[in-house]
C-alpha cells in the first residue's frame, strides 16, 4: 500500500501519505467550490477570488479530515497501539492501527474519537465565521468548513462497518456479547447494507439526470460494500488458520549464501540463475544474516559490483523472532504489524524453514481444498 503513496511528514511521530487518487478529488472539490458552491452563495467575485478560495477551502478541508484521523490514532496510542501511518485518499482517509483493540470500551472509544473531533471542529469553524462576519471570503470558506464537518461527522456515525459508526455499534454489540466474532459479523453486516443502500440512492439520482452525484454516493457505496466484505473474509480467514502452528505454513524456498559474496554474485547466481528471493546469509556454517529483494534493490547498480552480502543484510539479531509452535495467527499478526514481507524461523542455530504471505496463502489453499473434500 505505501509505496506508492508520497509521505508528507508525521504527526505526534505518526507518518503521514497521499494517495495518489488525493490529487484528483482534490481537484474536484476545488472545481466544484469553484464553480458551482461559492458563486451560488457569492456573488460579484472575481474568478481568480472564486478558485483561490476554492483551493485553500478545500485544503482545510482535508486538514480537517486529517484532525478526524488523528482523533482516532491519539486515543488508540493511549491504548498502547501502533499506528504505522495515516493515509489521505479518494474517500477521506484513514488510519492504519497495527491491530485491533483489546477490549470493547477500547474500540468505543477510538472509534467514537473521530466524530467529535469533526463536531469540535464544526463549531470552531462555524464560531469563525461569525467572527469575521465582515470578510465575505472568509466567511465563505469556514461557513463551509462547519458545514462539510458537521456533515462528515454523521456521516460517519451510520452503524456500519468501516465506519466509525459500524465500529461503535461493534463495540456495543461485542460488550453485550462477549463475542468479538460475532459482533464483527453485525457490524460488517451492516456495513454491506449501507453499502447497497447507497449505491440504490446513487442508481435513483443517476435517472434523476443528477449523474455526477449519483455516480459519487455509488462509489461510496461501492466502497463501503468493498471494504465491509473484506472485514467478514478476514474474520474468516482468522477462523481458518485458528489452532494451527507456524510449522505447518513453512516453506522452504530459500537458499544459502556468504558475507563476502558481492550484491552483483548474488543477483546473477540466485535471484535470476536459480530464481530464489530469500537467503540466509551463514559464516562458518553459522547463521549471521538474512538478505531479502528490498536490500539488493536498496543498492545502486553502479555498486553492485563492490557492495558485498554483509554490507547489506539483516543482523541475526535484527531478525523478526517467530517459534515453530507459535499460533499462525499470532505469526501473521506480527508480520503485518511489523511490515515484515518474509521471517525465517531459527531454532537451535538451524533454520528449518521460512514464514511469509505467500507460504500462509498456499497452506490457506492446501486448508480450502482439505474443507472442500470433507
Amino acid at each position: 500500500m505505501k509505496h506508492k503513496h508520497i509521505s508528507i511528514g508525521k504527526i505526534l511521530g505518526i507518518p503521514i501519505y497521499l494517495d495518489p487518487s488525493w490529487f484528483l478529488i482534490l481537484a474536484l472539490l476545488t472545481w466544484m467550490l469553484a464553480q458551482s458552491y461559492f458563486p451560488l452563495e457569492f456573488k460579484n467575485w472575481t474568478k481568480f477570488a472564486y478558485w483561490l478560495v476554492g483551493f485553500i477551502t478545500s485544503i482545510f478541508f482535508f486538514l480537517s479530515i486529517l484532525l478526524h484521523e488523528s482523533g482516532h490514532s491519539i486515543i488508540a496510542k493511549k491504548y498502547k497501539l501502533k499506528v504505522k501511518r495515516i493515509t489521505l485518499f479518494l474517500f477521506g482517509g484513514v488510519s492504519e492501527i497495527s491491530k485491533e483493540p483489546p477490549k470493547s470500551s477500547a474500540e468505543f472509544w477510538i472509534a467514537v474519537a473521530g466524530p467529535i473531533t469533526s463536531f469540535v471542529l464544526a463549531a470552531i469553524f462555524y464560531l469563525l465565521a461569525k467572527v469575521f462576519v465582515h470578510n465575505q471570503y472568509l466567511v465563505a470558506s469556514f461557513q463551509y468548513l462547519a458545514f462539510i464537518n458537521f456533515i462528515l461527522a454523521i456521516f460517519n456515525l451510520i452503524p456500519g462497518f468501516p465506519l466509525d459508526g459500524g465500529r461503535i455499534l461493534r463495540s456495543i454489540v461485542w460488550a453485550i456479547t462477549k463475542n468479538y466474532k460475532q459482533a464483527t459479523t453485525i457490524a460488517a453486516n451492516a456495513g454491506r447494507f449501507f453499502g447497497f443502500l447507497f449505491i440504490m440512492l446513487g442508481v435513483f439520482q443517476i435517472f434523476q439526470n443528477n449523474v455526477f452525484d449519483g455516480l459519487w454516493i455509488v462509489f461510496i457505496g461501492w466502497f463501503l460494500e468493498i471494504a465491509a466484505m473484506s472485514q467478514i473474509q478476514r474474520q474468516a480467514l482468522n477462523g481458518l488458520l485458528l489452532g494451527h502452528q507456524v510449522h505447518e505454513a513453512l516453506s522452504n524456498d530459500y537458499g544459502i549464501v556468504y558475507p563476502d559474496s558481492t550484491v552483483q554474485e548474488i543477483i546473477d547466481n540466485h535471484f535470476i540463475g536459480a530464481n530464489r528471493r530469500n537467503l540466509l546469509v551463514k559464516d562458518n556454517n553459522i547463521i549471521v544474516g538474512f538478505l531479502t529483494p528490498g536490500r539488493i534493490n536498496s543498492i545502486s547498480i553502479k555498486d553492485r559490483q563492490n557492495k558485498t552480502v554483509e554490507d547489506v543484510m539483516i543482523p541475526l539479531q535484527d531478525i523478526n523472532k517467530i517459534n515453530s509452535t507459535e499460533p499462525l495467527l499470532d505469526a501473521l499478526r506480527s508480520i503485518n504489524e511489523n511490515d515484515v514481507r518474509v521471517v525465517p524461523v531459527i531454532e537451535n542455530g538451524n533454520c528449518i524453514g521460512i514464514l511469509n504471505r505467500n507460504s500462509i496463502t498456499q497452506f490457506i489453499f492446501e486448508l480450502q481444498k482439505l474443507g472442500a473434500l470433507k
